[in-house]
């Protein structure tokens, strides 16, 4: 039996389901989680699921948590989408439940759970929630809310089909799920467009970029910044592409600072390895998308010497 085919069985199994993905989530992680609640209420609806964790307010348009007591969790299948490790789990009473399941695209540095399906191949979870869709046909029914909502989650983290991670069949399911009676265009704005202060802090994010001479690139985002322009830590997620953009710059890293004094380090690359690096300050990801902690201004530079070291390897090997 595949492990597709014993997380069906589980789902099958169940009455009560509860569907958790990571803190501060993106648009995969709220499309995998939320896809799949909508998939299973659909094919299910004699059954019981719920979406919990956090709500992220640039992020309604895509879905909106639910709030459920911790005597739901008893007797209740739970799968978490989208997340490496436990401590990101949004909502620690995902440890409540009497089975926990993983499904997962980041590389499986903490397994966790009872059962685990993880694809570091897949462009995206919700890649992954698709393709688990089209394989039971005859078992689940897939509909325009869940394809609305796992096209959302691939386009998210595929950056509009830009990155390496997109493959024939990223497209061949996007192209699947756009088949579905939802407005592709307006999704796709939704998704693409800022408001006015987040078009402000790219432009102090291009002003205050630092790059050395190959290609590593550096800026910090302080607490004073976020008052001053009226933001929070979660929406400069729709800033750290940015400095990709420009061809001088290889790898680098935006270093956010948080309220309790460390700084949240959102790393990514156009070419470099930096996972590695992300795993040896408290973090992880993908190859080319990762994420760390630094625990001050001191760390803060070393991580960026270490960036600066990775591009001059990586040209040197070229």
């Amino acid at each position: 039996m595949t492990v597709q085919s014993e997380i069906l069985r589980q789902i099958k199994k169940y009455n009560r389901i509860i569907i958790h993905r990571h803190l501060r989530p993106d648009p995969d992680a709220l499309g995998s989680q939320v896809g799949l609640a909508e998939i299973l209420r659909a094919t299910f609806p004699q059954k019981e699921i719920y979406q919990v964790g956090e709500t992220v307010e640039g992020l309604r348009f895509l879905a909106e948590m639910e709030i459920i007591d911790d005597q739901m969790y008893k007797g209740a299948l739970v799968i978490v989408t989208d997340t490496a490790n436990s401590p990101r789990i949004s909502d620690e009473r995902f440890k409540l439940g009497d089975k926990l399941i993983k499904i997962d695209h980041h590389p499986n540095d903490e397994p966790y759970g009872e059962l685990s399906w993880v694809d570091t191949k897949a462009s995206s979870c919700s890649e992954m929630i698709a393709a688990f869709t089209l394989m039971f046909p005859n078992d689940l029914i897939l509909n325009a809310r869940a394809a609305r909502l796992l096209y959302a989650g691939i386009v998210g983290d595929t950056g509009r089909f830009l990155y390496p991670a997109t493959t024939p069949k990223t497209l061949e399911i996007a192209a699947h799920l756009m088949g579905y009676p939802f407005d592709v265009s307006a999704l796709n704005r939704e998704i693409e467009q800022i408001s006015m202060k987040i078009a402000r802090l790219s432009g102090y994010l291009y002003q205050h970029l630092q790059v050395n001479k190959n290609g590593a690139g550096k800026v910090i985002l302080t607490q004073k910044l976020f008052r001053e322009y009226g933001i929070n830590d979660s929406e400069t997620a729709a800033i750290v592409s940015l400095p990709g953009r420009i061809d001088e710059v290889l790898a680098w890293g935006i270093f956010v600072e948080q309220p309790e004094g460390y700084y949240r380090v959102r790393l990514r690359s156009k070419g470099p390895i930096i996972n590695k690096l992300a795993k040896k300050y408290h973090g992880g990801g993908h190859p080319l998308a990762s994420g760390a902690t630094a625990k001050n201004l001191s760390e803060v530079a070393q991580i960026y010497e270490e960036i600066k070291e990775i591009c001059q390897l990586f040209k040197k090997e070229c």
